[in-house]
């Protein structure tokens, strides 16, 4: 009994031993084994490599998209064995920006993260940015991006973040009240796109009343100063100066645009406010479904959540004044200054920014490709999709490829965006006429400029 019990002994002790000399085992795969290196939470891979951990950031404008973001980070993770991301998506986004600088300022930042477009150039101000120039100038070309991608990404020749994708303002509509209006759609094709008039003209047509209740408006969403940017580089206004340090909003043809939106509302009855939603309790994509809407101008994203929306959507050009035109823009993937691990950040923005992982989420309807390949007629046929794309979808995307860059995304006083918002509130609710609105706007904004 004594020698079973010694004996007993002598393995567990050689089994201890063991196992303190190979570094033990942390499920991880054959890390205790082989002895591998681990991150700071001790794990490492099947293959022995040290495992690193990278924090990425971003907001969720829907739990589709966020759905999506994850599935596109499986891939990657599956091809990157060590590398796992830790996402964390910040619900609605609002205060978005300042607590991604919070955390950056308090050396809690993520390692990787979406940055909103406009708060792009602001962010590099504060020397907060990882400079990704040299990594993405071996891997690939500025060139490959359409124009206005490759605006916004560039900062006096170097780049601090990779554009996503790219978004626009478009016009979506209802086909079925088109329909039983017996109103022909908006065409596809840009160069054909409805003038204003003709825009405004449908909207009217479109707009029922029961009674001197309106059951039916025509149109919604231009008084978003987003949307209406779209519509002033129509008449060929440029918002900014070229170098950006003034502003040059006060002008006739922008009296022209900002006065027709608010003609739609006062004088055509075709267009709701945005307190008149909310008073309803409905969203624009839930008054164009429901029949509330025939037309809604919103960002191209909204597309992903049409499409389940189950009734027949279509999307156009905007109105023009002149031209037909839009702006587009998008976050970009950006890393911290301070982030441990700079080569797994780049791995997983490269990963980001790369035709594979925008695919999908261009499938869904959610964004548009930033890259001039996925615009040939070989790359379009990557990414279009029968069952969200409408019928005509292909004939816009001239409409993408050639967007202007949004102006705010080339500024850094981002209380420029603020005071707008002052103003044309004071425009469209309480009865501030459009000379005083542009006039105020082109005066205070130029005081911030000149900071």
């Amino acid at each position: 009994m004594k020698k079973a019990n010694i004996l007993l002994l002598f393995l567990i002790f050689a089994l201890v031993a063991s196992a303190c000399s190979s570094g033990g085992t942390n499920g991880a795969g054959n890390a205790g084994s082989t002895g591998a290196a681990a991150d700071d939470s001790g794990t490492a891979n099947g293959g022995g490599e040290k495992v690193v951990t990278l924090k990425f950031m971003g907001w969720e404008a829907s739990p589709l998209e966020t759905a999506a973001v994850k599935k596109g980070l499986e891939t990657f993770m599956q091809r990157n064995p060590n590398i796992k991301v830790e996402y964390q998506p910040v619900p609605g986004g609002a205060q978005y920006a300042q607590k991604l600088l919070t955390m950056l300022a308090g050396n809690a930042a993520p390692d990787v993260f979406y940055l909103g477009a406009t708060e792009y150039r602001s962010f590099q101000q504060r020397n907060v940015l990882l400079d990704l120039t040299d990594r993405f100038e071996s891997a690939m070309s500025i060139d490959e991006f359409i124009p206005s991608a490759a605006q916004i990404m560039q900062i006096e020749g170097k780049i601090y973040g990779i554009s996503s994708t790219t978004v626009s303002p478009v016009l979506y509509y209802n086909k079925d009240l088109f329909d039983k209006a017996q109103i022909p759609y908006p065409p596809s094709n840009p160069s054909e796109a409805w003038t204003w008039d003709e825009f405004r003209e449908a909207a009217v047509k479109l707009t029922v009343k029961d009674g001197d209740k309106v059951s039916q408006y025509g149109a919604f969403g231009l008084e978003n100063f987003y949307m209406t940017t779209a519509e002033l580089f129509s008449n060929g206004v440029q918002i900014f100066s070229e170098d950006g340090k003034a502003m040059a909003l006060n002008t006739p043809e922008a009296k022209q645009v900002m006065q027709s939106i608010l003609d739609l509302r006062l004088k055509d009855g075709a267009t709701p406010t945005a307190k008149t939603l909310e008073s309803i309790g409905m969203k624009p994509n839930q008054m164009l479904q429901t029949g509330k809407v025939a037309m809604v101008v919103d960002g191209s994203w909204a597309l992903q959540e049409l499409a389940t929306m189950g009734f027949p959507v279509g999307v156009a050009p905007l109105p023009s004044f002149i031209t037909a035109k839009t702006h587009g823009q998008a976050h970009l993937h950006a890393a911290s200054a301070t982030t441990k691990y700079p080569d797994e950040a780049w791995k997983l923005i490269e990963f980001l920014s790369s035709e594979e992982y925008q695919i999908q989420l261009i499938k869904e309807g959610l964004w548009m490709p930033n890259r001039k390949a996925l615009y040939t007629e070989e790359g379009i046929a990557k990414w279009y999709n029968e069952a969200v794309h409408p019928e005509g979808f292909k004939e816009m995307v001239s409409f993408f490829a050639e967007a202007e860059a949004y102006p705010f995304t080339l500024i850094t006083q981002n209380v420029v965006n603020d005071i707008i918002t002052e103003e044309t509130d004071k425009l469209w609710y309480s009865g501030q006429s459009v000379d005083d609105t542009l006039a105020n706007i082109e005066k205070r904004a130029n005081a911030e400029l000149a900071k």
